[in-house]
């Protein structure tokens, strides 16, 4: 009997070890996908501030440059195609969506950090069942992330 106690606990721990290993190993790799979106959505941001607001600024004094005298009608011009520039470079680049799609992507590796970080906490209290099936809830979590950073899920583009 105690013997197959023995054997029971030494599989339990067998079973437990590459389980904790593999979730911290996802808990890694979520950490660090999470960072790499979060600094993408800062740079799209920063992005989209440098092409928008110039745009907008240069739009209106051009404007009002063409409507303050017939003679600055040329500076008015090139300020309006300086203006025009700036806002095709933002709509080719569309740093707004790119920023989104990071942005989701950010929050979808936060909940495989979250999933990861709970079931580790919860890993003694949990039978085998248990910690199979939230490992699976695991590693579909990591399957929609990889979707959403990819673009393949979202509908977005990979950036």
């Amino acid at each position: 009997m105690a013997g197959d106690y023995a054997q029971q606990q030494g599989d339990s721990q067998a079973q437990v070890t590459p389980v904790r290993a593999e979730v911290e190993r996802v808990l890694v790799e979520a950490e660090r996908l999470e960072r790499h979106a979060h600094r993408r959505v800062c740079f799209w941001s920063y992005i989209d501030v440098t092409l928008g607001f110039p745009a907008a600024v240069l739009a209106g004094i051009s404007g009002a440059t063409g409507l303050a005298a017939p003679d600055a009608r040329v500076p008015a011009a090139l300020l309006a195609l300086v203006a025009a520039g700036f806002s095709a470079g933002a709509g080719f680049i569309r740093s707004d969506v790119r920023r989104a799609v990071n942005r989701r992507s950010r929050l979808a590796w936060a909940e495989v950090e979250a999933e990861a970080r709970l079931l580790l906490a919860q890993e003694t209290q949990l039978d085998r069942e248990a910690v199979q099936e939230a490992l699976r809830n695991l590693f579909d979590s990591r399957t929609r992330a990889i979707a959403t950073h990819t673009g393949d899920g979202s509908g977005g583009t990979s950036t």
